[in-house]
């Protein structure tokens, strides 16, 4: 369904920040979390997950490190920075009340929190 694409597409920056907060990853060890942390619900591919990576190096909420692992084989690491950490912060509280948005549509209410 290409509307839960689009979704998925804009919560994977933030999930991968919450991710990395934990502990420094790399890109196929990101793909396995975020299958399994979501419980099979959300599963990204590597082609939709290093687009987003590099954005997030771009906008210096991530840095990468190479490793060698074994004699030839290098994996880059991602780890969150500070300022990952506070865009972190910020998208959590916007997706908290876009979230309670929909909902109170969708379920015909209203909330007495007031989104900003």
């Amino acid at each position: 369904m290409k509307t839960k694409e689009n979704f998925k597409k804009g919560a994977v920056e933030m999930v991968v920040l919450q991710l990395l907060k934990d502990s420094d990853m790399y890109g196929y060890q990101l793909v396995h979390e975020l299958n399994e942390k979501s419980g099979g619900l959300f599963i990204i591919k590597e082609g939709t997950l290093y687009p987003s990576l590099y954005r997030m190096i771009e906008k210096n909420y991530i840095s990468c490190k190479s490793e060698l692992v074994g004699k030839k084989r290098t994996r880059i690491y991602y780890h969150v920075e500070k300022e990952g950490l506070e865009a972190l912060e910020n998208m959590k509280t916007d997706y908290s009340s876009i979230a309670a948005g929909i909902a109170n549509i969708l379920n015909g209410t209203i909330s007495d929190a007031k989104a900003e």
